[in-house]
């Protein structure tokens, strides 16, 4: 009991104090971290759809022309210099040389965090479409479909089920890569938490509701995956 009032009383003390400042200040961290997370995804995704794209049609092709050729080698560029970098290098690039510290945070952000994740996303979008099997492809183009109409109708289906389990991965990923977006003067959960240690000084206590956050934050997104594999799994039932 004792604890337990001690807890509560820290909790009020340290997030209710000075007339819920400290507390909506967590609130609005929050609310860009969850924005940031989203928004970063999917440039990620974009981004690395293309790249995988690009490096598929070159591997699949017998002979490959020209185009395919330069594009195979942007994606290739890309990938080895994005996951070859940190990531907090990539986010001071961005927030110094190409806004010139002027950026919106949330759009500073995102494309940080995005232009990063699509280097991963592009080697898990293109070890999906790898592993089904190329005969499904040869069939269809025996049918006379064309390759837009294969890769949406049949490989891409078939491709998301590999992809997924990666693609959740890379989701909460990018949810804990936030924690950095302190560096370019974002006001992230975990930044909104080092601005209240400084009022409070109290470090340990708000650290670990901080972290208990995105454990939560970390759950709910696992659970949600969970569904969608199963119901993708009955799918094919």
């Amino acid at each position: 009991m004792l604890l337990a009032k001690s807890f509560f009383e820290m909790f009020k003390d340290n997030f209710f104090g000075k007339s819920g400042e400290n507390l909506q200040l967590v609130l609005y961290g929050l609310q860009n971290t969850l924005i940031i997370t989203v928004f970063a995804i999917i440039i990620g995704i974009v981004i690395g759809s293309l790249m995988a794209l690009a490096r598929v049609t070159y591997m699949r092709a017998e002979r490959p022309n020209w185009l395919q050729k330069i594009l195979n080698a942007i994606a290739n560029i890309y990938i080895t210099v994005i996951r070859g970098t940190p990531v907090a290098l990539q986010l001071l690039i961005i927030y110094m040389a190409v806004f010139n510290l002027q950026g919106p945070p949330i759009l500073v952000g995102s494309l940080a965090l995005g232009i990063n994740s699509g280097g991963y996303v592009a080697e898990s979008i293109r070890a999906g479409i790898l592993a089904v099997d190329k005969g499904q492809t040869e069939a269809g183009l025996s049918l006379g479909l064309k390759n837009s109409t294969i890769m949406a109708r049949i490989v891409a289906p078939q491709a998301l089920k590999n992809i997924l389990p990666a693609l959740g991965n890379e989701f909460i990923a990018i949810l804990k890569e936030t924690a950095i977006l302190g560096m370019a003067s974002i006001i992230d959960l975990t930044f909104a938490s080092q601005q209240i240690i400084a009022l409070t000084r109290d470090y340990l206590f708000n650290l670990v509701c901080i972290g208990i956050i995105y454990l939560v934050i970390v759950m709910i997104i696992t659970f949600l995956l969970r569904l969608l594999e199963r119901r993708l799994a009955k799918s094919e039932r």
